[in-house]
């Protein structure tokens, strides 16, 4: 069994935003690790962009890091990420964790959240979060992975790939956990995505909204305990 955790991040995030998650759990004696999936905190665009090269962007890191087996963490979009590649690599993984993840895709969904990823807008009426992406992804273009993130979920809600079918045959242990406030995903499909996983489980905080910053620590350390040790 490993006790290695990596964590991967949501759309629009980086490594460097669950840093105070990996201080914590590595102060919790695990050894943790964490990476930058394509065009996000400064790594390069592939010629790929979307779920299924994040996936192979973490088997690349794995490889390049001489790690067999990890335990995984996926915050929101991470999490999808987490069970695509389980689904893709499933002895490279031991258990999953996936927080705050949406997973009810649709093209009515996709739109919603695309409606969201104005540039033009974000800079309008939230400057503090455009400073805050451009310094994130650095030297990318912040503009740029708007763009491409809403194309990866227009697709997704076309075409979503963590179907029934595809969960029913991941057999890692899965936690699927979402905050009681968490306004991004569909607490009854979540719940439905849990009992798909053959090993799936569904965790409900309370007093948790979606931003990754806003959650418990301790929460976190304790699904971590009993998840990954």
């Amino acid at each position: 069994m490993t006790h290695s955790v990596l964590l991967i991040h949501g759309a629009l995030g980086s490594a460097s935003q669950l840093e105070p998650v990996k201080i914590a759990l590595q102060n919790s004696g695990l050894a943790v690790h964490s990476m930058d999936l394509s065009g996000h905190g400064g790594a390069a665009f592939q010629t790929q962009f979307g779920i299924e090269q994040f996936a192979s962007d973490v088997l690349k890191w794995l490889d390049q890091n001489s790690l067999r087996t990890v335990n995984v963490f996926g915050y929101s979009m991470g999490g999808y990420v987490s069970l695509e590649f389980a689904s893709k690599y499933p002895k490279r993984v031991g258990s999953i964790v996936t927080l705050g993840t949406k997973f009810d895709w649709s093209v009515e969904s996709a739109a919603r959240e695309v409606r969201k990823l104005n540039p033009e807008k974000i800079l309008e009426k939230v400057p503090a979060f455009a400073r805050i992406l451009e310094k994130r992804h650095a030297p990318n273009d912040w503009k740029e992975l708007i763009q491409k993130t809403s194309a990866m979920m227009i697709s997704l809600g076309g075409k979503p790939l963590l179907t029934p079918e595809v969960l029913g045959a991941i057999v890692n242990p899965t936690w699927i956990c979402l905050g009681d406030q968490d306004d991004m995903a569909d607490r009854q499909y979540s719940e439905d995505v849990a009992g798909f996983l053959p090993n799936g489980k569904f965790l409900l905080l309370e007093n948790t909204p979606h931003p990754i910053e806003k959650v418990s620590i301790g929460k976190l350390i304790d699904i971590a305990a009993q998840a990954f040790h």
